[in-house]
């Protein structure tokens, strides 16, 4: 009996928790909009629009540091791969669950501000855990010369899953769930840099914060 009673508190809360996500997912689709919105948020979740972005980073630390700023491109390399694998590979296949825009349930609700509703699992966003994990390794690795500047990293990747909420394609609680674990994985390879690299500091400046 302990154990029905406990499958059935953890089935209920399950139950409710998807409740209030779909109803933070229909409030930011169909009630916090606007024209404006309806043109900025799909531009916003476009990769391409932040390829000057990441342009302006790569040329920074190749100014900045040279052939020192080698181990951290590479790591940024894997970083993608990691989060991108563990959520696209991964968790969508393992979960399964259904993209609002394929959501029968919301069917006449929801608005699709994109040109298509991908074929893929809802949960995570890869562009949550993708964008996170750059932003974390990036916040932790050049905090000396970002400064308070770096928090800007963060606010670029909460942008981009409110986009993808705003525009159909995600619940609220994909992209949240995409980005802690974006800033997971960002933060242990940043630590990883930090340790073993550091642009040529000493193992004992190596710390991530």
């Amino acid at each position: 009996m302990t154990i029905l009673s406990a499958g059935s508190g953890a089935g209920l809360a399950g139950l409710r928790l998807r409740e209030w996500d779909t109803a933070a997912f229909i409030k930011v689709n169909t009630v916090w909009t606007g024209d404006w919105a309806d043109v900025l948020m799909p531009l916003l979740r476009d990769q391409r629009t932040w390829y000057p972005l990441y342009a302006l980073l790569l040329i920074y630390l190749v100014w900045k540091f040279r052939w020192q700023a080698l181990p951290l491109l590479l790591l940024a390399g894997v970083t993608i791969v990691i989060s991108d694998q563990l959520s696209s590979n991964f968790l969508k296949e393992f979960i399964g669950r259904i993209r609002p825009c394929h959501e029968p349930r919301l069917a006449g609700i929801m608005q699709l501000r994109v040109g298509y509703c991908p074929q893929s699992g809802s949960f995570t966003s890869s562009h949550a855990v993708n964008h996170f994990s750059l932003a974390a390794l990036f916040f932790f690795t050049m905090k000396p010369w970002f400064r308070q500047w770096r928090y800007l990293l963060f606010v670029w990747a909460a942008a981009i899953c409110y986009a993808q909420v705003y525009v159909g394609v995600h619940y609220p609680g994909d992209v949240l769930a995409g980005g802690i674990l974006g800033i997971l994985i960002g933060g242990m390879i940043a630590w990883l840099f930090r340790w073993y690299f550091n642009f040529g500091a000493p193992k004992r400046k190596a710390r991530v914060g």
